[in-house]
């Protein structure tokens, strides 16, 4: 039996890794690893963002098109298919359990472990490493947050991103590097295989959250993008999500932390890798790494997740799986995939007979060229924007249709000329695939939160709430 090993870097741009291009940004060991296994080069999400992605790859399913929401008590994000896996669907880890397998989760996602989440099951163990982005850690800074006094040491160059109030607070115990989010996430990975690695097969997952935003590379590693005594902008610049006013510098600076944190995560995957080969189990073991999405980083005018804006910066994953015997190696391989087909693919190549009703397909079959390649596009939700690609355009619309926009993967190959007035037969195929994996009938959801006095998004009852007055008096209103 096969031990399997899976990786999931929250926000890595595949545009940001050296085996799928990039050339200037240091990721020496998913490149090694590229090496030795297959890179997908049409992977992408089926919905958006952290949470919708995570159901999908814990157990199969679709979350595409995000039915049956409930808004849950404990979590201020409002997006449909941001919910509990449903009870009715058994989880990957459910099932490596009862095949034999310890099964263990590793997580600096806070999200997954929010009041109401329930992604840790069927794990024999999990750990949660605590203070990514706004986990109610420590109680958030008050006064000025772009203040460079609020950086814990002098590794710490800065910070840019949003939720810096909790994220810095969270960060001031930090002293050197063995305190940033990924050396805690793959040290804590590392201690349960030196307990647990020779006590039978094991499924290992590592959801580390970075290098999702807050961005905040250690000096040594910011260095290698930016000359740090030249620049003179803001270290700590806290961000709003859209459209946003980069001083002159700014933006460089931020691409340089964004790449840093990549480095940061990367140097962690190799010690991660060096620690299976010490515990001679490397030869026995499946290793898979993937990205949820990437980053928007004003490739289009905005920073940070936006449904509109499901551009490759965002939409593009990583993702490469490791056999130990090294098939297909250093091939890349075009089929359209996603996240629900990790755990039917892993299952398989672990030996497990996955469930049948599952929707995921075992995609290493499309490698081995054991059976043709099943699908002619993607498709994906970030409510309440859809999504569609096929090897010739790239299509998106709002669920109202009031807005569409199609490009030429081809020609345009960044997504820059909307050509849907050109295209209006083009837009029609397209947006009626959509609608068929909709059956026709679009998801359409109040999102306003009611009922839920003390837990409502904003927190009207807060005055540090960070919201805009004039949202603040548009949910007053309503209430």
């Amino acid at each position: 039996m096969l031990n399997v090993v899976l990786i999931m870097l929250d926000s890595l741009r595949r545009d940001h890794v050296g085996c799928y291009g990039n050339e200037w940004i240091k990721t020496d060991n998913i490149d090694a690893l590229a090496k030795e296994g297959v890179r997908f080069t049409n992977a992408y999400p089926e919905a958006l963002p952290t949470i919708p992605v995570r159901r999908a790859m814990n157990t199969g399913m679709r979350t595409f098109p995000c039915r049956d929401y409930i808004l849950a008590k404990g979590d201020t994000v409002m997006i449909p298919g941001w919910q509990p896996i449903p009870e009715e669907q058994t989880t990957m880890a459910e099932i490596f359990r009862h095949n034999g397998y310890n099964t263990a989760l590793i997580a600096s996602t806070p999200h997954i472990f929010k009041p109401s989440m329930n992604f840790h099951r069927g794990f024999t163990t999990w750990e949660w490493i605590r203070g990514q982005e706004a986990d109610r850690y420590h109680l958030p800074f008050e006064g000025d947050i772009e203040d460079p006094a609020n950086l814990p040491n002098e590794l710490s160059y800065g910070c840019v991103g949003h939720s810096l109030r909790h994220c810095l607070s969270n960060m001031q115990d930090w002293e050197e590097e063995k305190d940033w989010f990924p050396a805690q996430s793959i040290n804590a990975s590392i201690k349960w295989l030196d307990k647990n690695a020779k006590k039978g097969p094991f499924l290992l997952v590592v959801d580390e959250f970075d290098p999702h935003e807050p961005w905040n590379a250690p000096k040594d590693l910011l260095e290698l993008y930016m000359d740090t005594k030249s620049y003179d902008g803001r270290k700590v610049i806290n961000t709003t999500g859209g459209a946003y006013d980069f001083k002159e510098g700014e933006l460089e600076y931020t691409f340089a932390q964004y790449a840093g944190e990549v480095s940061l995560c990367d140097k962690y995957v190799g010690v991660l890798m060096d620690k299976l080969k010490e515990l001679d189990v490397w030869d026995n073991t499946v290793v898979m790494l993937v990205s949820d999405h990437g980053h928007n980083i004003m490739d289009h005018g905005v920073i940070h997740k936006l449904p509109d804006h499901m551009y490759p910066e965002l939409m593009d994953l990583v993702y490469i799986i490791r056999h130990p015997e090294k098939h297909a190696a250093n091939t890349e391989c075009d089929a359209f995939v996603a996240h629900h087909d990790i755990p039917v693919t892993l299952m398989n190549l672990a030996g497990i007979e996955p469930p049948s009703d599952l929707d995921g397909k075992n995609i290493w079959k499309w490698v081995t060229g054991e059976s043709p390649q099943m699908r002619a596009h993607a498709t994906c939700i970030f409510y309440p924007w859809l999504w569609i690609q096929n090897k010739k355009y790239a299509y998106m619309t709002d669920l109202d249709g009031t807005e569409e926009r199609l490009y030429d993967r081809e020609n345009d190959p960044r997504q820059l000329n909307n050509i849907a007035s050109e295209y209006k037969e083009v837009c029609e195929e397209l947006k009626g695939v959509l609608w068929a994996e909709m059956e026709n009938d679009p998801p359409n959801y109040d999102i306003v939160r009611r009922g839920h006095e003390w837990y409502e998004y904003p927190d009207l009852h807060d005055p540090r709430s960070q919201i805009s007055k004039k949202l603040r008096k548009a949910f007053i209103k309503d209430k």
